[in-house]
Formats: structure tokens, sequence, C-alpha cells
């Protein structure tokens, strides 16, 4: 009709502007930070589940390009009200949700792992639909961005399937700290890279968290010595961390900026193909005396404290044939998952219309 515009899709830059609120000093919504508030928590439990990346959970609730926002901001020194709150919500609930569920996760991968990877897999599938409809209309570029994401994320969980070549280090030089951590680090913001997976790959899995863990313990005790036995590999990690957090970060905010629809393709690729990786019916096999766990000798001394549910995440996986119950119980948490991750996504769209 005459005089009556037709209503148009938002594109990617203008939702991002409208619903997101990029303004520089415009604090989130309710629903974003509602939405940052979940997408933390999630990203804390991913990092608490092999195979999972925190930043798959931050792009399936719809606010990855928020936290990259916010994190470049910040790395260049613009301490803006918008950034300061965002990373603030994402990194609290992040450790909060570490440190309420780490057991519980535990035990979960030992007892219901089909389960917990049932409803990530919905969960990371929910933010499709964000993403393709983001990159409307879809033009050459996002299609080769989408085909490098599938490419991308099958080629490397291919090489996940062989074991870890350096799952046995045990020692690292500064620069392989710093580089390995800075790789890590980098995989908390990529989508469908597990940070764990490549710590392990470059040898200093055990290394990093070893220390960690000696790190904490001393300081509980009060023993100064013991902390500072630990600073010769915990400050070269540091050092790491921060640099892969502020390159990878900005290096995607340019990304963002200058090919937004490839971009958000490659992106939409990785979210695609990574529940390829997190196949539900595998059990994990505690590991018996006589073979090497973690770099050290299973004992009859040790073979029980291996066994724990604490270290069911590092235990050897196998797969098994599910009962019919199960396989519907699968499908009904991969749509219970999908649906609470598309809930959260349409929050925006809801008061935008």
């Amino acid at each position: 009709m005459p005089g009556h515009a037709e209503p148009q899709e938002p594109t990617a830059s203008s939702q991002g502007s409208a619903t997101d609120g990029h303004a520089h000093g415009q604090r989130p919504s309710p629903s974003e930070a509602v939405r940052l508030g979940v997408g933390g928590m999630m990203m804390g439990l991913a990092n608490l589940v092999p195979g999972i990346s925190g930043g798959t959970m931050l792009v399936a609730v719809g606010v990855y390009r928020n936290f990259i926002d916010a994190v470049a901001s910040i790395s260049r020194g613009r301490l803006t009200q918008r950034s300061v709150i965002t990373l603030g919500i994402v990194a609290t609930t992040a450790i909060i949700s570490i440190g309420a569920f780490a057991s519980l996760i535990a035990f979960s991968l030992s007892t219901f792992r089909w389960g917990m990877y049932s409803t990530f897999i919905g969960l990371t599938l929910g933010g499709a639909p964000l993403l393709i409809r983001l990159a409307r209309p879809w033009n050459p570029a996002a299609w080769i961005g989408l085909i490098l994401g599938l490419t991308s994320m099958i080629a490397l969980l291919w090489i996940q399937t062989g074991e870890p070549a350096g799952n046995a280090s045990t020692s690292g030089s500064v620069l392989m700290l710093v580089l390995a951590s800075a790789a890590g680090a980098s995989a908390m913001i990529l989508p469908g890279v597990s940070g764990a997976y490549l710590l392990l790959l470059l040898g200093q899995y055990d290394l990093i968290i070893t220390a960690v863990k000696d790190f904490v313990s001393a300081a509980v005790k009060g023993d100064i010595s013991g902390v500072m036995a630990q600073l010769n590999v915990l400050i070269p990690v540091g050092i790491g961390v921060l640099f892969g957090i502020v390159a990878v970060s900005n290096v995607l905010k340019i990304l963002l900026a200058k090919a937004e629809r490839a971009t958000l393709g490659f992106l939409l690729g990785l979210l695609l193909a990574a529940p390829a990786g997190l196949y539900p019916f595998q059990e994990g096999v505690p590991p018996k005396v006589g073979e090497v766990f973690k770099g050290e000798a299973v004992t009859e001394a040790n073979v029980e404290t291996f066994a724990a549910p604490a270290y069911a995440k590092d235990w050897t996986l196998r797969t098994f044939q599910p009962a019919p119950s199960q396989i519907a119980g699968s499908i009904a948490l991969v749509g219970l998952g999908f649906a609470m991750t598309m809930a959260l996504t349409l929050l925006d769209r809801k008061k935008q219309h």
C-alpha cells in the first residue's frame, strides 16, 4: 500500500546497536544483563566439561559480540560504563558457576555423562537461529565463512580423536608456558575450541594445573615459601593468559567490524559443528593398576584416588549401546537445551518488537 513501509529484518549491525546498546556510555539493558549472566554461568560450566568451549556458550545466548567489544575496549584503556559492567557480569557469574558446580559437574560426568552432553548439544544448537538471522542477507562471504568454520571445527575434532601428544609433560620453558597459556586463553574466546585440549596438546596442562593447585594449597596454609615456589610457572602463565585474551578479542572486534557477515558465517560454522565432538553415548573408564594416568603410574595405592569422580573428566572414553529410554531421554534433553537457549535469545527480539 502507498505510504506503508514494509518492516525489514534487522541486520547484524542494526540489531547490534539497537538491542545490544553498543553506545559506549549506555548500560546493558535488563534483558541483556540476564543473558550476560546466563552466558557467564554457562561459560563457567563449559570450562568444567571436556570438549566444550566457553566461547560457544556466549555465542549460543547471543552475547558473544558484547563480550568481545567489552574486552577489546578495556584492553585499549577505554573503561566505559558499559564495558566494565558487561565484563564484570560475565566474569563474576563464570567464577561463581565454577566454584558452585565443580563438584556436581565432576560427579555428573561420571554418572550421567550422556545426559550432560545431550543438554549441552541442545544449548549449543539453540544459538544457531540467532546467528543465521544476524548474518542476513546472506552473501558469498557469509557462505565462505560458514564453510571455513565447519571444516575448521571438523578438522579440530578429528585431531582431538588421537592421544594428545604432550599429555605427560611435566616441565616447560618460560616461553612455552607463555605460548601455551595464550593459546588456552584464546580458547575461552574462540567458539568451539577447548582450552584444556590445547594445553594437553602443548604438554603444559598437568604442569599448570599442578602449579595452581599447589599455589592455592600453600596460600590457604599461609606457606609463603610454597607460594613463591609456584610463581616461576604462574607468572608466565598470567602473561600468556592476558596476551591471549587481549589479542584475540581485538582481532575479532576488527573482523566483526570489517568483515561482519564472513565472521558471523565462520562463527555459525563452528557452532553447528561443535556438537559433533559431544556424542552423548560414551562412558568414562577408570584407570586400572599398571596403566599410566595423567603421567603417573597407577598402583594399588592410588588407583582408588584416580577412580574418584573428581578425575572422571580425564578418564578414557568408550562408546556404548544406549537403551531406548536413554535415546528418548537424550532427544528430550537436546530439545530442552535448545528451547532454553532460544528463550534467552528471544528476550531482546521481543523487546525490540
